[in-house]
C-alpha cells in the first residue's frame, strides 16, 4: 500500500496528505461544536444562550481569514495549516481545565481560538488546491473544480459526522476525555503534516506588504459580496432560528434536533462533491450560471416561508431541498473563487473571499437569533429568500466570461 502511494504524481500526494489533514481537523471542529452544545444544554442553557457561545468563532473568522490569506503568501500555507493546527489542539486544552472553571467567558476563549484555527487550516487548505493543480494542463479547469468539490463536500460531510462522534464521545468517556483523545489525534496529524508537507507550498516570490489583503480585482470583490449574502441566508434560520423552533413548537428532543442537523450537513456535503456532474448539465456564461443557481435557491426559500410552519414535516423535507440547492451554489462558488484566484498570491484572494463567508456567517447568526425572537421562523426564511436574490443580482456583475471547462467537461 505504501509503495502504491509513493508511486503517486508528487502534486496527488501533497493533495493527499493536505484534504486527510483537513479532514481530521473538521471531524474534531463538528464534534467539538457538539460536545459544547450538548454539555452547556446539561447545564441548563438556553439554546440562544448555547448559540451565542460560537459568536467569537464566527467573529474572529473574518479577521483570520483576511489576515490569514496575507500569512500563507508570506510564510507558505504548509505553515499557516500547521499553525491552524497547533491552535485547535491549544483550544481543545483549555477545555480540559475542571468542569467548574468552565465558565462562558472560558469556553468563548476557547471557541475563539477553534475559530482563527478552522479557517486558517480551509484558507490553506482550498488555496493549496489551486498551487497542486497544473495551470496548463488540457483540462486545468476541469480537474481544479472536481478537486475543489471533493475537498469542500468531504469536509461538509465530515463535520456533519463529527456532530455524531461528538456526542458518542460524552455518552461513552464523558466530555474532558472526548477532548483529550481529539487533542491527541490532532497531535499525531500534525507531526505528519510537519514531516510530509513541502515547505513553503503557495509562499510568493515578492512578499506582499499587509495593505494588499483587499483584493482589487472585480471578479473577486463581485464573488465575495454574492458569497456573503449565500451564507448569510443560509445561517439566519439554521443557526438558531431552526433548532429552537423544532425544540420548542413542535417538542423534538436533543438528539433529534441534533441529528436532523447532522443529516443537513453530512447530504449538503455529499451533494458538493457532485456538483460538477451537475452544474455540467447547464451550458452557458458563468454570470448567468451563478446567478441562476441562486434564483432557484430564492424561489425554493420564498416557497418555504410561505409554508404553514405547523406542517413540520413538509418543512423539514423543503429544507433538505433547500441544502441540496445551496450545496450546489456553494460547490459552485469554491471553485470560481480559486479559479478567478491568482496563481502567484492565491492564498490572499481566497482568504479575502472566505473572510466575506465568515463575515456572512456572523451576520446569519445574530439575525437568526434576533429575527426568530422578535418574529419566527417565517421571518427568518423571507429575510434568506431576500439574501438569495441579492446573491443572484450581485452574481450578474462578474465579468464576462464563457462557461468554464469545468462545467461542460468535469
Amino acid at each position: 500500500m505504501l509503495a502504491r502511494v509513493k508511486a503517486l504524481p508528487f502534486e496527488v500526494r501533497q493533495y493527499m496528505l493536505i484534504t486527510g489533514n483537513y479532514w481530521a481537523f473538521t471531524i474534531t471542529d463538528g464534534a467539538l461544536r457538539m460536545l459544547v452544545v450538548m454539555h452547556f444544554h446539561q447545564l441548563g442553557y438556553s439554546p440562544l444562550e448555547i448559540a451565542m457561545l460560537f459568536l467569537f468563532y464566527e467573529a474572529f473568522g473574518v479577521v483570520t481569514n483576511l489576515v490569514g490569506g496575507w500569512l500563507g503568501a508570506r510564510l507558505g500555507l504548509n505553515r499557516t495549516m500547521n499553525v491552524g493546527l497547533g491552535l485547535q489542539i491549544i483550544a481543545l486544552a483549555m477545555l480540559m481545565v475542571p468542569a467548574g472553571m468552565l465558565t462562558v467567558a472560558w469556553v468563548m476563549a476557547a471557541q475563539a481560538l477553534s475559530g482563527i484555527a478552522k479557517d486558517l487550516n480551509k484558507m490553506s487548505a482550498k488555496s493549496a488546491v489551486k498551487v497542486l493543480v497544473p495551470a496548463d494542463s488540457v483540462n486545468a479547469n476541469s480537474s481544479l473544480y472536481h478537486w475543489v468539490a471533493m475537498l469542500t463536500g468531504s469536509k461538509n460531510a465530515l463535520k456533519g459526522l463529527g456532530f455524531f462522534v461528538g456526542g458518542l464521545l460524552l455518552t461513552l468517556i464523558g466530555f474532558q476525555a472526548a477532548v483529550l483523545a481529539m487533542a491527541v489525534m490532532l497531535a499525531c496529524v500534525l507531526l505528519l503534516s510537519l514531516w510530509r508537507l513541502k515547505a513553503d507550498l503557495g509562499r510568493q516570490k515578492v512578499k506582499p506588504k499587509f495593505s494588499e489583503i483587499f483584493s482589487k480585482s472585480r471578479a473577486i470583490n463581485v464573488l465575495s459580496a454574492a458569497r456573503f449574502c449565500l451564507f448569510a441566508s443560509r445561517d439566519v434560520w439554521f443557526v438558531v432560528a431552526l433548532p429552537v423552533f423544532l425544540y420548542d413548537q413542535h417538542g423534538w428532543s436533543h438528539w433529534t434536533v441534533g441529528g436532523l442537523l447532522a443529516i443537513w450537513v453530512i447530504g449538503y456535503g455529499g451533494v458538493q462533491t457532485q456538483a460538477p456532474k451537475l452544474t455540467r448539465l447547464i451550458k452557458g456564461d458563468a454570470r448567468f450560471l451563478t446567478a441562476g443557481w441562486a434564483a432557484a435557491l430564492g424561489v425554493l426559500a420564498i416557497l418555504l416561508a410561505l409554508l404553514p410552519l405547523a406542517q413540520v414535516e413538509w418543512l423539514v423535507v423543503g429544507l433538505l431541498a433547500f441544502g441540496v440547492l445551496f450545496a450546489i451554489n456553494s460547490s459552485w462558488h469554491s471553485y470560481l473563487i480559486v479559479h478567478y484566484a491568482r496563481a502567484d498570491g492565491v492564498s490572499m484572494d481566497v482568504g479575502f473571499y472566505y473572510m466575506a463567508n465568515a463575515m456572512g456567517r456572523l451576520i446569519g447568526t445574530l439575525l437568526s437569533g434576533w429575527l426568530y425572537m422578535a418574529y419566527g421562523l417565517s421571518a427568518c426564511l423571507w429575510v434568506a429568500a431576500a439574501l438569495v436574490a441579492a446573491s443572484a443580482l450581485m452574481a450578474l456583475a462578474l465579468p464576462k466570461e464563457a462557461q468554464t471547462a469545468s462545467a461542460t467537461n468535469a
